[in-house]
């Protein structure tokens, strides 16, 4: 999979054969080591391309509280103070593309005006460090994932990649986005197609 250094603008909402607001599950036989046993919730998905949030890798050797206090969001001393929720949060890996820049999966009962977009009813997606600002203070959304860095494909490399079988897709569920376990993400996912795993793996063995 190409990395692109851009993504394609959203916010026109999902048009028919796109799929913004899906989950992409890559299938067992995946050759990009990137991607391989990922779930990815698509943020955009249109003529121009699509971007997209890895839900399953998680970032190492960084908490939450630590990223703030890189940020200058909150001193070290302050960790303390982080609403309790918050330290359940999770850093992702969210793709090889900017991946020293934030993009958090959000509830919609948080929204900022020219920032925030509502990707469906459910999920919506802020790329402005006012939302971590948000977020300490106890302000933020009941429920986010922050993630570092996103997956980009160029104009019809997704559509291709999914024709090849590389990609599943479903609709998004988000339970699995902001509750789940991590190790458990990609197994659930699978589950939410209703496809056998050990099925697939006999299949893509003998592709």
């Amino acid at each position: 999979m190409r990395s692109r250094s851009e993504h394609p603008a959203a916010g026109r909402g999902a048009e028919p054969g796109y799929l913004d607001g899906q989950m992409l599950v890559a299938m067992p036989g995946m050759q990009d080591d990137r991607f391989q046993r990922t779930v990815i919730y698509i943020c955009a998905h249109s003529a121009e391309g699509a971007m997209g949030i890895v839900l399953n890798r998680p970032a190492p050797d960084v908490s939450f509280s630590e990223l703030l206090v890189q940020l200058d969001i909150l001193p070290a001393a302050g960790e303390i103070r982080l609403p309790v929720h918050t330290q359940r949060m999770k850093v992702l890996i969210g793709g090889p593309v900017e991946t020293s820049r934030g993009f958090v999966l959000h509830t919609p009962d948080f929204f900022l005006d020219h920032s925030t977009l509502a990707i469906d009813e459910d999920v919506c997606l802020t790329a402005t460090v006012d939302i971590l600002r948000a977020i300490a203070k106890g302000e933020g959304p009941t429920s986010a994932v922050l993630a570092l860095g996103y997956a980009g494909w160029s104009p019809g490399q997704l559509e291709s990649e999914i024709q090849a079988n590389g990609w599943l897709n479903c609709p998004a569920d988000p339970g699995l986005i902001f509750e789940a376990s991590l190790e458990h993400r990609y197994d659930l996912a699978i589950r939410k197609i209703g496809i056998d795993l050990g099925m697939l793996s006999s299949e893509a063995g003998h592709a």
